[in-house]
This record gives structure tokens, C-alpha cells and sequence, in this order.
């Protein structure tokens, strides 16, 4: 039988179902509460409580698991593609050789986007942040493809929709970029991979060649495969119940890169550089930085150490500390900053405060060195993040939707005036 919990309340007792998750994660379905007993629960932020029961990523902050439809982060950076993890996320299985093929084959036959949004592009400033910039190109999608609004798409028009959005968003994405820096646009070379193919677009020219470095490149494709789901997250969320409603996909993600640009989601890594250069004006001593973020008085805070869900270490920041030493080494780069950043590493790993609190260098940490290194600009860098994790949302938004899930619609405790006369305003 079902487990279940039991409410008392004003005289009366009402029966609550206990769901149990496949890694025995176990959770009370208040579904009926409202109906039977006229309350609602609170809980702001939704900390505690679960909109969905999903199939695709488990994640255990408390012992630093995280894995992709059962697969380890671990095996899966150190074994697969991007482009792998993309259709293993989205349709639930790994590729056989022959799926990949297909898979990889038709991406590429659509990371073109048409002529006219180039139109929609020279009509942002040079100032515009880039993560602006995509939400409203990506949103553009539904005007160019119209069918994509229909709710009761085939489930071949729903595919054709997601390998385009696959397809575009790195051409977009660059092509954001070169809008910022006031660059022409690059089109894409389909001889290349998904990652070359997207920084020959980011920082080549349409008139010179690009060696694309193969580090790098790898380097990339593993970041990317770390940020491609991370459960029921802010933006993840918003896709969910943005396309509750019926919303196209492209609507439905743009919703979710509005969503990852707000600092407390994906603009972590912007604010770990944005620290560092702060430490590096001050005159880059860091005994007085690491002094301040140990004082609880002081409103410092080291960004990028540490992390709400994983309490005692992050596994995408061990993965990711060898690639970002990989690229460091391969580049040369010589850069204030970063010897800064690596300064404050190393004392994060050893210092007994930090390592008593689980404040340890998280993946926002080594991904800003990454980019910085790279010479990508840091209002960048929420873009880079949106790429990786578009696999994730396309993953969410079809699940929700195959599901056949209720629109979201969450309940309120009003806190407000109760009924008043209305007063002329003459009276007032």
C-alpha cells in the first residue's frame, strides 16, 4: 500500500498520498488539499515544493550527484558530445551511431537563419546587452516559422521545431556578439562541429580564415555538456510553465533566457570576474578580500565559491577545473585578473573556514576564468551559459508537454487591503 501523512486541522483530519521518486526521494501530494479543506500551502520561492515529477536530470546537492537520465556528469564529460548529451536529454536514450548521424546531420542543415533577422539585429544599439538580444531573436523564431504556434503540432512538426532551435541559437548567439562589438556577421561553416562552427562565428571575420584551437573547442563542448540541464531550476521553470500554456517552443525559451539572465541565476560567472576586477582596481591584495568575505559584518561575498543546492562540493567544478587549467596553459594568457583568481582558488582549497563551509570554487567560478580567457566580453557570458543549457529546456518544454500537463497557475495569500468604498477624487 501507499504510504501516506495525515493533516489535522479545525477538527478534522485529511489523508495525504507520499510519492516516492525512483532515488527515493519522497514528497506529499497536496493536489486535493484545496478541495478538501480549503487551505493552500506556502512556500515562497517554491524551496520545498515539487511542480512536477520529471525523468531527466537527478540532482543530490547533499553528496554532489548530479546525473543526466541516469547517466553520471562525470562519465558523460569525459566520454561524450555535446551534441550527444543533447539528444540523450531530449529523447531520453543515448544515440546509437546511425541516430547521431541523423541527429548531427539534420542540426546542420539549419543553422542558417533567414536574411531578415539580420534586419531585426541592426536595429539594436551597440549597447544593447546581448542576453536582450537573443530572448528577442529567438522570440522572432515564431514569426519566420508560424506553424510552430499551433498546439496540436504532429510530433514531426514538434521535432522540426527542436532541431531548428538547436540549429539557430549558436548562429543567434554569435551573432549577438558581433553585434555588440559592431562586427559583421559570420555564417555558419557546416564542415565544422557545434562548437567550432560557433566560435569561428563568435571571432572570425567574413573575409579571413579561422582556425578554430582544438583545446578550446573541447574545452567548450565540455562546459556546454555541464550547464545542459540542472533540474527545476529559474529558467527551467519558466520554460515549464511558460509553455504550460500552450506557448511555442521558441516563445517558451525565450521566456527561459530572460529568466537566466538575472544575476542570481545565470549571471553568476559575469559577477565572479566582475568581483575579480573589483579585487584587482583595490590594488589585488587578497588577504584583505579573504578577510572580508570571513567577516560576517562586512557585506562582501566571494562570488563563485560555494552553491545553494550542492553543499558540499559542486562535481561540474572538478570536472571543469582541468579544462579551464587546459585552456590557461594552451593560450598562454597573461592576465592580472586571473593570477588573481587563481590566488583566491588556491586558498579556498586549503583554508580551513572555506573548506568547513563547503565555500569551495564552484563551475560559475572556473567557466568566468574560461571566458575571460577566451576574450569573451562578460556581459557575455549568460549567453554561453543559454547555449549550453537550451538542451535542457527543450528537454522540460517537450516532457510538460507530452505529459499533457495542467497550465501553471500557482495560489496567492492576500495580504492586502480588504473591500472599500470608493471616494470621489474630489474628496480625497
Amino acid at each position: 500500500m501507499s504510504k501516506t501523512a495525515e493533516l489535522h486541522y479545525d477538527g478534522k483530519s485529511y489523508q495525504i498520498p507520499v510519492v516516492e521518486g525512483t532515488e527515493n526521494e519522497k514528497a506529499l501530494d497536496i493536489s486535493r488539499i484545496r478541495a478538501e479543506s480549503g487551505l493552500i500551502t506556502l512556500d515562497k520561492g517554491f524551496k520545498n515544493t515539487g511542480s512536477t515529477e520529471s525523468a531527466i536530470t537527478f540532482l543530490n546537492g547533499e553528496e554532489g550527484i548530479l546525473r543526466y537520465r541516469g547517466y553520471a556528469i562525470e562519465d558523460l564529460a569525459e566520454k561524450s558530445s555535446f551534441i550527444e548529451v543533447a539528444f540523450l536529454l531530449i529523447y531520453g536514450e543515448l544515440p546509437t551511431t546511425e541516430e547521431l548521424k541523423d541527429f548531427q546531420e539534420r542540426i546542420v542543415h539549419h543553422t542558417l537563419v533567414h536574411e531578415d533577422v539580420k534586419s531585426i539585429l541592426d536595429g539594436f544599439p551597440s549597447k544593447a546587452h546581448p542576453m536582450g538580444v537573443l530572448s528577442s531573436l529567438v522570440s522572432s523564431l515564431t514569426a519566420f516559422y508560424p506553424k510552430s504556434l499551433d498546439p496540436n503540432r504532429s510530433k514531426e512538426q514538434v521535432d522540426g521545431t527542436i532541431i531548428r532551435i538547436l540549429a539557430k541559437l549558436p548562429t543567434l548567439a554569435a551573432w549577438s556578439y558581433k553585434n555588440r562589438m559592431r562586427q559583421p556577421v559570420v555564417y555558419p561553416n557546416n564542415n565544422l562541429d557545434y562548437c567550432s562552427n560557433f566560435l569561428r562565428m563568435m571571432f572570425g571575420l567574413p573575409t579571413e580564415e579561422f582556425d578554430v584551437n582544438p583545446v578550446v573547442s573541447k574545452a567548450l563542448d565540455k562546459l556546454l555538456i555541464l550547464h545542459a540541464d540542472h533540474e527545476q531550476n529559474c529558467s527551467a521553470s519558466t520554460v515549464r510553465i511558460v509553455g504550460s500554456s500552450h506557448a511555442s517552443l521558441y516563445a517558451s525559451v525565450s521566456a527561459g533566457i530572460a529568466a537566466l539572465w538575472g544575476p542570481l541565476h545565470g549571471g553568476a560567472n559575469q559577477a565572479v570576474i566582475e568581483m575579480l576586477e573589483a579585487i584587482r582596481k583595490d590594488g589585488g591584495d587578497i588577504s584583505k578580500y579573504v578577510a572580508k568575505a570571513k567577516d560576517k559584518s562586512d557585506s562582501f561575498r566571494l562570488m563563485g565559491f560555494g552553491h545553494r543546492v550542492y553543499k558540499n562540493f559542486d562535481p561540474r567544478a572538478t570536472i571543469i577545473k582541468k579544462a579551464a587549467d587546459e585552456v590557461l596553459a594552451e593560450l598562454g594568457v597573461k592576465d592580472p585578473v586571473l593570477d588573481i583568481a587563481k590566488q583566491l582558488e588556491e586558498i579556498a582549497l586549503k583554508d580551513e573556514y572555506f573548506v568547513a563551509r563547503g565555500l569551495y570554487p564552484n563551475v560559475d567560478f572556473y567557466s568566468g576564468i574560461i571566458y575571460r580567457a577566451l576574450g569573451i566580453p562578460t556581459d557575455m557570458f549568460t549567453v554561453m551559459f543559454a547555449l549550453g543549457r537550451l538542451p535542457g529546456w527543450v528537454a522540460q518544454w517537450k516532457e510538460m508537454r507530452e505529459n499533457n500537463e495542467p497550465i501553471g497557475r500557482p495560489r496567492q495569500v492576500y495580504q492586502g487591503h480588504t473591500r472599500r468604498d470608493y471616494v470621489n477624487i474630489a474628496n480625497r
